[in-house]
């Protein structure tokens, strides 16, 4: 045993003595070696001589890489085009107004817009922003890998700012659409679009907030805010999920330069999903209406009236023999449940009351002073006119 131990440590420091000999004369042995084991290939600078260490190219995808891949084929550039209108001005036939001035063109220059949209069917259904195609004549589509298609316009809501188009292509790729109650603020999300015409570019964020009303963009509100950058020609893209789902539809920047500051709003997909299926199915987006005129319930009024409940919609106004003058409630009255389901402030009023089903019932939750009410209302149908406008729940 002793004898055994005495030729293992002759043989250690024999081999400490070689290391020590190689450092000192040939240390570039060392280095070679090491940068050989600890990437996946090297390179030799043809100046120097000097191993330069890669990265190995066959690391794991990253979650937002694989989301990216997998739902930007479906994300399109939009180019909406009006038609020129005729100048008409009768002094451009007088010859002296022509000699001082030249010959004017008899039609002005076409205007053009730029946007994005996202395939959400493989029969070629797109769904982008009213703004982006509001009154063009012509709209073109350009896909991802380089075809382009001439689009129908199916229909638009503009108190959704949604608008709906179909192109004829085949092997059309197609986003899987997502589940908008399963978000969260803080969850991770890509935006996919064409900011500035610059082509498809992807950008990632987190959701800041759910629900973000009161913003003045349209009518029925109910948008997800991300710091993902959001760029003019962005309107009308993907806002994708970590799992490459489409959550929502980039719409709208808060900006004092025209820029991306943070503070980007997207159409959730629930919205957007209800009205793309009205119109294909309809060629109209059926809401529901019950003629209230609300506001939101403000602590001065439930202080004043003494009311048990601090949260709610106030009503001002009932339509007169409306569903809900029907249905027995009357101005003061304030909306705390709509089937069930509480309501804090008018946007959510009117959200869920535009969800319902005309010619169905609901059950809604009212505070009348120190009474609490449950209305059985048969919901109609909102209507297109000065009417609903002035009570538009």
């Amino acid at each position: 045993m002793r004898r055994i131990w005495l030729v293992f440590s002759q043989t250690v420091t024999v081999a400490v003595a070689v290391l020590f000999v190689v450092g000192t004369f040939k240390p570039d042995w060392l280095q070679r070696n090491v940068l050989v084991g600890a990437a996946s290939r090297t390179v030799i600078n043809p100046e120097g001589n000097v191993p330069v260490a890669l990265a190995s190219t066959s690391g794991p995808i990253q979650p937002l890489t694989a989301a990216a891949r997998r739902a930007a084929p479906a994300v399109v550039s939009v180019t909406a085009s009006k038609a020129p209108a005729a100048v008409n001005d009768p002094r451009a036939q007088d010859p002296w107004f022509r000699f001082f001035f030249g010959q004017q063109p008899s039609r002005q220059e076409p205007q053009i817009g730029l946007g994005s949209g996202v395939i959400v069917s493989p029969e070629g259904y797109l769904l982008t922003n009213n703004h982006v195609i509001d009154g063009a004549d012509d709209i073109q589509v350009r896909l991802s890998d380089g075809r382009e298609a001439q689009a129908k316009l199916v229909g638009t809501d503009p108190e959704s700012d949604v608008a709906v188009l179909k192109i004829e292509l085949d092997r059309l790729p197609a986003v899987t659409l997502g589940n908008i109650e399963q978000m969260q603020v803080g969850d991770a999300v890509l935006a996919i679009g064409n900011p500035f015409n610059v082509g498809q570019t992807v950008t990632s964020g987190i959701v800041s907030a759910m629900g973000r009303t009161g913003l003045g963009l349209s009518t029925f509100e109910n948008f997800i805010q991300t710091d993902a950058a959001i760029n003019p020609g962005n309107s009308g893209g993907a806002l994708i999920d970590v799992n490459g789902n489409l959550v929502g539809i980039n719409t709208a920047i808060y900006s004092r330069s025209g820029g991306n500051m943070g503070i980007g709003f997207a159409i959730p997909i629930d919205l957007a999903r209800q009205v793309m299926e009205g119109l294909v199915r309809d060629g109209r987006v059926t809401r529901g209406w019950i003629g209230v005129q609300p506001r939101d319930l403000d602590p001065e009024f439930a202080q004043s009236f003494k009311l048990p409940v601090h949260e709610g919609v106030l009503i001002t106004g009932v339509l007169q023999d409306g569903p809900a003058s029907s249905a027995g409630m009357k101005p003061g009255d304030v909306v705390t449940q709509i089937g069930g389901k509480p309501v804090r402030n008018t946007a959510q009023l009117m959200n869920a009351v535009a969800a319902l089903k005309p010619q169905t019932e609901a059950l809604v939750g009212v505070q009348r002073g120190d009474k609490a009410l449950e209305l059985k209302i048969t919901v109609a149908q909102r209507p297109n006119s000065p009417a609903a406008q002035r009570n538009p729940d």
